[in-house]
């Protein structure tokens, strides 16, 4: 199936209201505008040569030089240098038509070239950090693929780190991510889609799905709602999740994110679609599930039973991190009478001397916690786990010897953000850190009752709210029962590697 996005086939095209700029057959007029597009730069480069008998024929190289390597520009110094001294025969006068040839069949045998007859491409191409060439008399410029930008290296992924499995992750260069997938899907029907973002950052984008394992209809809202992005400034994948998102305002991600090649790849067979953007280290994955966010890759990697009872323990880490300061505020203010007496009286004993409600014990607490948290994300790696970890033990202990919080509310917010810890993906917890403050207010004003409304609320919007148009608790609402093998326990793999998924008639 064929998207509707534009692709990239030769490289920039216009915008449909810019009129497309001849290149003219005159050199100095082309060196003339470019240098007033270019102007106010100080590492773009014109370097002027000359060819043919007695150096009677002029052409100009246009390239940033803090984009490119000095080998690169050693080898096309070392090309024109063989142009120079290039004979095609004895009675035969070097023109800028050979030129072109020569380049194309000669001079162009380790990088990848292309003719250009518009200004606008090739102003497009030397921003990208290519290499452009262009003649006198002769209307055409020549564009050398050159960009050769330094990047990191494939190592183990930092967000997603396995025990068991692949070691690989994604990077910064979109090229290398593309080949990751592509050394796993050795496939034709691995299709990939490329475009590029409009405005000034003009980002190369690519998203590839399975062709027959991708619902086309899905596919085609996608790819429909992907052409926000020929409209915007694209910096990182985020900002295209943010684009394609059905609910903007819902707490709940609809898009997974990740940095294994392999989790992108078993999510491509399952029918999701990969975006990746160059510049960013990791890869959205369309649509995303809630059931997929408790879902690791480990887990398929890993026995059975063992991979099942993490499902359990991740989804009571879900539910201890959304909902465990409310019941403590709950039980503490309204219904003292659901707990044991012996515990009462502990509780009683440890609250004795503290000036402030339940609520309002547990507000401190946690505003303090998110602050050492985000204090731990944002310092730099060598201090940051020391001062979340010494920050939290100190905070804690000062907190309880000046009265301000005791000890059983210490534990219990540290519980909670522990639990938080515990889920494999990373934006839907940063929903339990939103969604866990009006379950405490609730709780506050109206106890259990009031834990019992806001929960209603929450599962309301979770079954209204949809992903690329599906179902975002799929396949719990719809109940899908042949799907439900894989959400709240793995099925041994053999059972899942035999289930067709996909949406061709011919499977």
């Amino acid at each position: 199936m064929q998207g509707t996005a534009q692709p990239e086939t030769k490289g920039y095209e216009a915008d449909a209201g810019t009129p497309k700029q001849p290149i003219s057959d005159v050199l100095g007029d082309n060196i003339s505008q470019l240098e007033a597009i270019f102007s106010r730069n100080a590492d773009i480069v014109f370097r002027h040569w000359s060819y043919g008998p007695e150096l009677q024929h002029s052409a100009c190289s246009v390239y940033y030089e803090t984009l490119m390597q000095g080998e690169i520009i050693n080898y096309m110094k070392s090309s024109l240098q063989d142009l120079v001294a290039h004979e095609v025969g004895p009675a035969t006068t070097i023109t800028p038509e050979n030129v072109i040839s020569f380049f194309e069949h000669q001079g162009v045998s380790e990088k990848k070239a292309d003719l250009l007859d518009d200004l606008h491409q090739a102003v497009f191409h030397i921003s990208s950090g290519n290499f452009v060439i262009f003649f006198n008399e002769w209307n055409k410029a020549l564009v050398y693929q050159s960009l050769t930008m330094e990047s990191r290296q494939v190592s183990e992924p930092t967000n997603e780190s396995v025990i068991q499995g692949p070691r690989e992750s994604t990077v910064e260069n979109l090229q290398k991510n593309v080949g990751l997938l592509r050394m796993r899907l050795k496939t034709p029907d691995f299709k990939t889609v490329a475009l590029y973002a409009g405005g000034k950052t003009q980002t190369r984008i690519i998203y590839g799905y399975v062709e027959g394992a991708a619902d086309p209809e899905m596919l085609k809202e996608f790819e429909k709602r992907i052409q926000k992005a020929a409209e915007m400034e694209i910096l990182e994948t985020s900002y295209i999740e943010q684009l394609i998102e059905d609910s903007t305002w819902s707490p709940f991600p609809q898009h997974r994110y990740t940095e294994r090649p392999d989790t992108a790849v078993a999510a491509m067979l399952d029918g999701k679609i990969a975006v990746l953007t160059q510049g960013t280290g990791s890869i959205l994955l369309c649509p995303g599930m809630f059931p997929e966010f408790f879902q690791s890759s480990e887990d398929y990697y890993q026995r059975t039973v063992y991979s099942s009872m993490i499902r359990f323990l991740r989804i009571i880490a879900f539910l201890l991190a959304l909902t465990l300061p409310s019941i403590y505020i709950a039980l503490s203010t309204f219904h003292s009478e659901l707990i044991p007496t012996v515990l009462l009286l502990a509780v009683i004993d440890t609250r004795e001397g503290i000036p402030f409600p339940a609520f309002f014990e547990a507000l401190i607490m946690e505003f303090f916690f998110e602050l050492l948290r985000e204090a731990g994300v944002r310092l730099p790696k060598p201090v940051g786990s020391a001062v979340s970890i010494v920050g939290a033990l100190v905070v804690g202990e000062a907190a309880i010897n000046a009265g301000i919080a005791s000890p059983i509310m210490v534990i219990i917010v540290a519980l909670t953000g522990i639990a938080s810890f515990s889920i494999p993906q990373y934006n839907i917890a940063i929903a339990l850190r939103i969604l866990k403050f009006p379950l405490m207010l609730s709780a506050s004003i109206m106890g259990g009752f009031g834990i019992m409304i806001v929960f209603i609320l929450i599962l309301l919007h979770l079954c209204k709210l949809r992903s690329l148009g599906q179902p975002y608790l799929t396949p719990i609402a719809p109940l899908r029962a042949s799907l439900l093998r894989d959400v709240f326990i793995r099925a041994p793999l053999k059972s899942l590697l035999q289930s067709p998924r996909k949406h061709s008639p011919k499977n």
